[in-house]
């Protein structure tokens, strides 16, 4: 029997964009996919939207108190054995990307997987304007800056039983926290998907300004502290510097991305 995936995606006033995402999960070719959508009581047409795709396993609409405390609500709800988080203005990067992540879970060992990542135009997702290739993990590298692309990361069900929910108190960092939970505190078993899974709209909440780094910054710190563990004393400094290689030829490394991927099927 088949791994079940369940994806949530946060919505609020999200009519100008949610279409694509929502088209991007009904067109996948893994048929076991719950899709839960936690909307903050949108104002706008996003929920006529999201009524039009019969996939849609699961709608909540409501206030909340941010998008961790959605994205929580969104675990809560959740009955597949594996759970992935989806913006709501971001898409899955084919039709077979749901595939490609139940077959890594086929090992039992696995506890969470992650992919590559690239950011697009917000007006045109074929326009590449930055790829962030994520490369394979090793215990330690979150010390030396490393992150993956949270949009990418799929999760066991039972890592957030055991292991916690996103941290509400973090306005911008709760996914670092996870991650820091997950990964440096916990050790669960992580593996890589040598593959684009997910295109990022640039100019969104989750790319940000200037004034979002410094935030972000701050609350890093206080994920560490909060924590009780140390980082190194470059640890902070390196993580804005990992992003730089991102908008490195970005053409040049979608057409490897892609090369990579048509040869390995």
């Amino acid at each position: 029997m088949g791994l079940k995936i369940t994806i949530i995606t946060a919505t609020w006033n999200s009519a100008a964009t949610l279409e694509d995402t929502l088209r991007s999960v009904k067109e996948q070719s893994y048929a076991d996919i719950e899709h839960i959508i936690i909307d903050g009581a949108s104002t706008d047409d996003t929920l006529k939207i999201a009524d039009r795709f019969p996939h849609i396993a699961k709608i909540c609409s409501e206030k909340d108190n941010g998008i961790y405390d959605a994205m929580n609500k969104g675990i809560a709800l959740a009955t597949g054995d594996i759970i992935g988080i989806l913006n709501s203005d971001d898409v899955l990067a084919d039709n077979r990307v749901i595939e490609r992540i139940a077959a890594r879970f086929e090992d039992a060992g696995i506890d969470a997987v992650y992919g590559d990542l690239v950011f697009v135009d917000r007006n045109d997702l074929s326009r590449i304007k930055r790829v962030w290739k994520a490369g394979s993990y090793r215990y330690g590298q979150l010390y030396r800056g490393w992150m993956p692309p949270h949009p990418t990361v799929y999760v066991r069900r039972g890592c957030y039983e055991r292991f916690g929910l996103f941290n509400i108190d973090y306005k911008v960092a709760a996914d670092y926290d996870m991650l820091i939970r997950l990964l440096l505190i916990n050790r669960i078993a992580l593996a890589y998907i040598p593959a684009v899974l997910i295109r990022m709209r640039t100019g969104g909440v989750s790319t940000g300004s200037f004034s979002r780094r410094f935030s972000i910054n701050k609350e890093d710190r206080l994920v560490w502290e909060n924590n009780k563990i140390s980082p190194r004393w470059y640890t902070l400094y390196c993580k804005p510097l990992y992003k730089v290689k991102q908008f490195l030829f970005p053409a040049l490394q979608w057409r490897w991305l892609s090369y990579r991927r048509r040869n390995r099927g």
